[in-house]
């Protein structure tokens, strides 16, 4: 073999490994999307054996009604001053969600006086927001504001924020210590006093409210199965969810879309290869899901029922039987028990404080 022979095999060689590992990197994205919707350790009461099972695996709540855990939820968040900021991240910062450290400067300062944090602000494996209040000459036209890196506003106080919890669980005690060195460090060239919460509080309220999320996050999915070996078109699948208001989004799924651009539930292929624009006309599949992100759904229990209607649709336009993860044919009576366990799960939430579909739920359920 001549060596430009064994140059241009090992060329293709690479090219094929290349175009292998880009496949797989996004078969990983796609499933960090939507895996756990297919996991057998999920708590989906429609992936249950039967509706029986799926009451006794769902938390109890004696004496709670969705009206009165709304208005609790809103006298709950009177009772945190730091929700109160305007505009987002820096309203949703709590001590019950961030380990938050207040710095109240001598001197009205920029972003550049933190160049240490910007550097290692995605080191801690959570997001970190950092607030500033402006320098007005009234103190009631001082506000909070998200402060980036290049702002050369001037900034009284800044609240750096880590936060506590998301999908991947709990930030760790070393992680909070090192987050709170590092700010420490930052502040040192310049006068400052400085609010530090306790770290250990802090991981425990992580713990805590890790556990609760844990309980309460809840993926429900409906299955449409065409009957025998057919396969669903995709083009068809493309067409079906079109009808039904349902637009194809970068994570490869179909969404039905609320006015704020928020995913009301999605449509997923069942074995999480993603729909993609420019291969629908060649894509085939043994099914798809419908699914409800409960904790990221505004008013879920109502939102299921809008699912469950357009499930009916889907099923009508691809000729599928709307079946449970064992192929059962889910009926009326099991889909209203369902109904009530995610009212149920609702209202805890908002009993708790964190109201699904709210920007603060959708933080912590990312």
């Amino acid at each position: 073999m001549s060596e430009l022979q064994a140059a241009l095999l090992a060329i293709g060689f690479g090219v094929i490994v290349a175009v292998y590992v880009f496949g797989w990197w996004q078969q990983r994205k796609y499933r960090r999307k939507f895996g756990a919707a297919f996991k057998a350790n999920h708590a989906d009461a429609l992936y249950r054996e039967n509706a029986a099972t799926a009451e006794e695996r769902m938390p109890q709540f004696a004496g709670a009604t969705e009206d009165a855990a709304v208005e609790h939820a809103a006298e709950a968040l009177v009772e945190h001053p730091a929700r109160n900021l305007p505009g987002e991240p820096c309203a949703l910062l709590d001590v019950r969600c961030d380990f938050i450290i207040e710095l109240h400067l001598e001197e009205p300062s920029p972003a550049a006086v933190l160049d240490g944090l910007w550097q290692r602000k995605f080191d801690f494996g959570k997001p970190v927001h950092v607030c500033g209040l402006t320098l007005a000459g009234k103190v009631a036209a001082q506000q909070w504001e998200r402060v980036i890196a290049e702002s050369q506003t001037l900034y009284a106080r800044f609240r750096i924020a880590l936060q506590l919890v998301d999908r991947g669980g709990a930030i760790s005690a070393a992680k909070l210590a090192d987050f709170r060195d590092l700010v420490l460090g930052v502040v040192k060239p310049f006068k400052a006093d400085t609010a530090v919460p306790d770290v250990h509080e802090a991981h425990q309220r992580a713990i805590e409210l890790d556990a609760f999320c844990a309980e309460v996050d809840q993926m429900v999915g409906i299955n449409l199965v065409p009957p025998g070996d057919r396969l669903l078109a995709g083009a068809k699948i493309a067409q079906a969810a079109a009808l039904c208001g349902m637009t194809l989004e970068a994570d490869g799924a179909f969404h039905l879309l609320d006015a704020h651009g928020h995913s009301l539930f999605g449509l997923a292929n069942q074995d999480t290869k993603p729909f993609r624009r420019h291969t629908l006309e060649a894509f085939s599949t043994a099914g798809v899901t419908l699914l409800l992100d409960v904790p990221c759904a505004e008013k879920p229990a109502g939102q299921f029922g809008e699912m469950v209607r357009v499930a009916h649709d889907l099923a009508r336009e691809l000729q599928a039987n709307m079946v449970d993860d064992h192929r059962v044919v889910l009926t009326d009576p099991a889909l209203a028990i369902i109904r009530e366990q995610i009212a149920q799960v609702e209202a805890k939430m908002c009993g708790n404080g964190i109201v699904p579909g709210s920007a603060q739920a959708r933080r912590l359920f990312a």
